[in-house]
């Protein structure tokens, strides 16, 4: 029985900090993603001397890999004819947008976004900020 207890007092302390670790591989996967991501882009950038208007301009030998929780990288082109464009630019907590062309995200792991980095929702984004000086979580921005 004692044994089983120990077991158990193991798995407790175990278990989250496994997830911990799993958590923190995810994240770093998806700020490298964003990084290669980014450079497709200035690739793109370098040969059309113009951004996308979406990943999908890229073309198909740049591999867009989904992010580590399964969903599409988001992407956002400040200058897309799109109407209501500008509402969706990400902005900092003084709500200055994050970046001056375009933004480039994953939804993180609970899936859910707001434009502001100070929304709830927003929180756990993989992010890429200030034009690429800063890749990584919307919290720690």
């Amino acid at each position: 029985m004692a044994g089983i207890a120990v077991l158990g007092l193991l798995a407790a302390i175990a278990i989250p900090s496994y997830v911990t670790v799993l958590d923190r591989q995810k994240v770093g996967q998806a700020k490298r993603d964003l990084s290669e991501i980014s450079m497709a882009i200035e690739r793109y950038r370098s040969l059309q001397f113009k951004i996308p208007q979406n990943l999908g301009d890229l073309g198909p030998n740049v591999n867009l890999p989904t992010d580590p929780w399964g969903r599409a990288y988001q992407y956002l082109n400040f200058n897309s004819p799109v109407a209501g464009i500008k509402s969706k630019i990400r902005k900092d907590h003084n709500l200055h947008p994050l970046n001056t062309e375009f933004d480039l995200y994953s939804f993180g792991k609970d899936g859910d976004s707001k434009a502001p980095l100070t929304a709830k929702a927003s929180h756990d984004d993989v992010i890429w900020a200030r034009d690429g000086d800063f890749i990584g979580l919307a919290e720690d921005f």
